[in-house]
């Protein structure tokens, strides 16, 4: 009796270890890659396009910003006031444009009226009541006004011109100025998570100073590499199997798609993995991915074509 009961238990022992083995080989074959890498996000380093101090900048690491929010501003008091002076400079230029219609209206009176008596001569002159030079001196005269009106036009359209032009060299210094005054408000570029944070209020900015690195960190990028055999398999647009390493044999699945291959061979990267490690060339590919809050930038990922 005791020898079957011996037999019987190292019968279940065999078959609990053989479940077992077949269990590792699973998962051996369930975490079977064909390519690795690690995640890599959009990163934007937003600098100063304007000199001037900062009296705003509402910035932390770790913050998520979205599109265009304003997060600072840099002083623009300076520029404020010569926007008024070049907006005071153009309303006063504007005044000095003439009237026209008004400065030719005396003149049209005299042509018309003298016009008149040219034809009232006309009809005395054939009733033998008035006599040739009559009629040359209102010709005249009504010739010397035509001139005149001619010429004050041509001045008044002259006078007019360059105010016209004086006005727009204003105006496009006043929209230089809105536009260095819009170049103060400090905005995010992107919706992301701010990365580093390089400045403080009061701090002095001056063009090309950078302010913060901001991620899209919703979208990553994991930058993988393959082998030369494996270019046949994949092609931009593929949707792939992606598996993040969260460590302690922790994965997460992700559906990605290829958004790029490089048409350039390189060494294969000390820090990276592919199938064929005796390969000495890879070829780098990007795969987007959408991130659920769980992927971090630099976290290694396996890619399953």
């Amino acid at each position: 009796m005791k020898t079957v009961v011996k037999q019987s238990f190292n019968y279940k022992i065999g078959f609990g270890i053989l479940i077992l083995i077949g269990f590792i080989s699973c998962k051996k074959a369930d975490n079977q890659y064909d390519a690795a890498g690690s995640f890599e996000a959009t990163e934007i380093t937003v600098s100063s396009e304007v000199s001037g101090k900062i009296i705003r900048f509402d910035v932390e690491e770790g913050q998520v910003l979205q599109a265009h929010q304003i997060v600072g501003a840099i002083d623009s008091v300076q520029l404020y006031l010569r926007e008024q002076q070049l907006l005071a400079t153009l309303q006063s230029v504007q005044a000095r444009r003439p009237d026209v219609k008004k400065q030719i209206a005396a003149l049209k009176e005299q042509i018309v009226s003298a016009k008149v008596e040219q034809r009232r001569i006309i009809n005395l002159l054939k009733a033998n009541a008035a006599n040739q030079k009559q009629k040359d001196d209102i010709d005249a005269q009504i010739a010397i006004l035509e001139k005149q009106l001619d010429a004050q036009e041509n001045t008044l359209q002259n006078t007019n011109q360059g105010i016209s032009e004086d006005s727009k060299s204003i105006r496009l210094q006043v929209e230089q100025i809105q536009d260095q005054l819009n170049k103060c408000k400090i905005e995010s570029p992107i919706t992301g998570t701010v990365l580093d944070k390089y400045v403080e209020p009061t701090e002095l900015a001056a063009p090309g100073k950078a302010l913060f690195k901001i991620a899209d960190t919703d979208h990553l990028i994991l930058r993988a590499y393959v082998t030369s055999d494996q270019l046949s398999k994949i092609k931009i647009g593929q949707q792939v199997k992606v598996s993040a390493d969260f460590g302690s044999k922790q994965y997460r699945q992700y559906v990605g798609t290829i958004a790029w291959v490089s048409s350039q061979s390189e060494f294969t990267p000390k820090t990276i993995e592919t199938r064929d490690e005796r390969a000495n060339l890879v070829y780098a590919i990007k795969i987007n991915v959408k991130n659920d809050g769980y992927l971090k930038i630099g976290m290694y990922g396996n890619v399953k074509f």
